[in-house]
């Protein structure tokens, strides 16, 4: 067993353990009678999150994260390769590493690109957290080598376009749209700079912007999430509920809302979606602060993802879902 699947596993039972019921049967939603423009709304919504989990580069196209634990690694697709990747060409390029500056220097006579752009010679990758991160690309531009950082510690991101957790997609599931389950809640504010210690699925804590805290009601009960992003812009939640492990995503799921006005923001839990880890064993999720784990069945958005049964790691021939 991998370490995401042991801190998605821990992370399930403790709140399972804190939680003792299931969540209550919300069928019933499906029969009232909903706003056509709401309704249209949320649906587009759902295409749209669907598309974008599907895109050639989308996270069901993750095939690999490798850790970069060497000053030096051959990387490629053959078997003598100090870095295996899953597809791709047997040998694609030399990763260095020099004091946490990640260079690439790909095989003489092998098409790779950098940012969109042929690449000849050695080429520098800036990460996810610079301003500008790179992508070497690579098996006529169906692959995407990036580079993100964890902790002090570098990995290379592998995507590809054939990736069977991509091609096999077996589609989402939701709870019924529900227009009670988009809430109005109060913003209150932290002094600036606070952060919250946000612990991912690979066991790293990162110190986040927490700028503040919404409070909403739901049945006559006052319940509170501590929010990351900017109040300006739009927030972003990371919370688990009673529903997590009994319906929707065990290690929790993943909210965005809009900017803040007037000291108030929209909580639409319909739209409430599933981390990326839920699609492939291969990112690094962010899990709910104990802040964000809430004595509430949040009967409203995706629920677990289903994949295939069996599916081979790239098939041979691919087609677009």
């Amino acid at each position: 067993m991998g370490n995401w699947q042991r801190y998605a596993g821990i992370a399930g039972l403790l709140w399972l353990a804190a939680c003792q019921r299931t969540a209550p049967d919300s069928q019933a939603t499906a029969h009232r009678t909903q706003d056509p423009a709401f309704v249209a709304a949320e649906q587009q919504w759902r295409g749209e999150r669907r598309d974008d989990l599907l895109k050639p580069d989308g996270w069901t196209s993750l095939v690999g994260l490798h850790w970069i634990q060497l000053k030096a690694h051959y990387i490629g697709s053959g078997p003598d390769s100090g870095i295996r990747l899953a597809a791709g060409p047997a040998k694609l390029g030399m990763i260095t590493d020099e004091d946490g500056r990640i260079r690439f220097t790909p095989e003489p006579g092998v098409a790779v690109t950098f940012n969109g752009q042929p690449l000849k010679g050695e080429v520098e990758i800036p990460g996810d957290h610079d301003e500008s991160p790179g992508v070497i690309g690579f098996d006529d531009g169906k692959g995407w080598l990036t580079v993100i950082e964890r902790g002090g510690r570098h990995a290379l991101r592998v995507k590809h376009a054939d990736a069977a957790s991509r091609l096999q997609f077996t589609g989402l599931t939701y709870w019924p749209i529900d227009a009670a389950w988009k809430i109005q809640a109060r913003f209150i504010p932290h002094p600036p700079g606070k952060t919250i210690p946000i612990v991912d699925i690979i066991g790293t804590t990162t110190p986040s912007p927490n700028p503040g805290a919404v409070e909403f009601e739901r049945e006559g009960r006052r319940y509170r999430l501590e929010a990351l992003g900017d109040p300006a812009s739009g927030l972003f939640f990371v919370l688990a509920d009673r529903t997590s492990g009994h319906g929707s995503y065990p290690a929790g799921r993943f909210l965005d809302a809009p900017a803040v006005a007037d000291g108030k923001v929209w909580l639409d839990f319909n739209q409430a979606y599933n981390p990326p880890c839920a699609f492939t064993p291969f990112a690094t999720c962010p899990l709910p602060p104990p802040e964000n784990r809430l004595d509430l069945a949040i009967t409203a958005g995706e629920q677990t993802y289903k994949p295939a049964p069996v599916a081979a790691a790239l098939p041979s021939k691919a087609t677009t879902p």
